[in-house]
């Protein structure tokens, strides 16, 4: 129950028009769209990189399925490459898409961390799953094969602090 001075006050906000509409708060991330120049061409180009099964695919989209989340590959990519702009795409083994890098003959960035860019110019760093916060419900992983992935003492640390600690059991 809210202290009766709380009341008085979010009464006096009203009354004055000032009152803060309730604000939403962000879950996560559903997917991300990646403009890219012809969409068999960038569905080979990651196909190259990653182990993935389609959600679906259309003459200007194609949809790469991460379980409860999902990358949309859209045709049309007109602005220049990205320099810092890009996303984590977390993946269950960094080492493996290093050397598939390499062996796609793709640069690494420059850098403490694993960026490249894609033909298209869309900047994509690879992060481990064992060493983020981001978790996956036991059953999505479970779902996708993933059951044996968990998180490392930094990542588990951090989740801890924020009342988030994964289930051990």
């Amino acid at each position: 129950m809210r202290p009766l001075s709380h009341h008085i006050h979010e009464k006096q906000l009203m009354e004055s028009g000032m009152a803060e509409a309730k604000k939403a708060r962000a879950v996560g991330v559903n997917h991300i769209a990646l403009e890219v120049g012809d969409i068999e061409e960038a569905l080979a180009f990651y196909g190259r990189l990653f182990e993935f099964k389609l959600r679906g695919k259309s003459e200007g989209a194609a949809f790469i399925d991460l379980g409860d989340q999902f990358i949309a590959l859209q045709k049309g990519r007109r602005q220049p490459g990205d320099d810092g702009r890009h996303f984590g795409l977390v993946v269950d083994d960094k080492e493996a898409v290093r050397k598939a890098l390499a062996a796609a003959g793709v640069n690494v960035l420059p850098g403490r961390f694993l960026d490249f860019l894609d033909p298209w110019g869309n900047r994509i760093e690879i992060v481990g799953y064992e060493n983020v916060q981001f978790s996956k419900a036991p059953n999505v992983l479970r779902g996708m094969g993933f059951s044996h992935l968990s998180k490392n003492g930094e990542a588990t640390r951090e989740l801890t602090e924020k009342g988030m600690a994964p289930d051990l059991a």
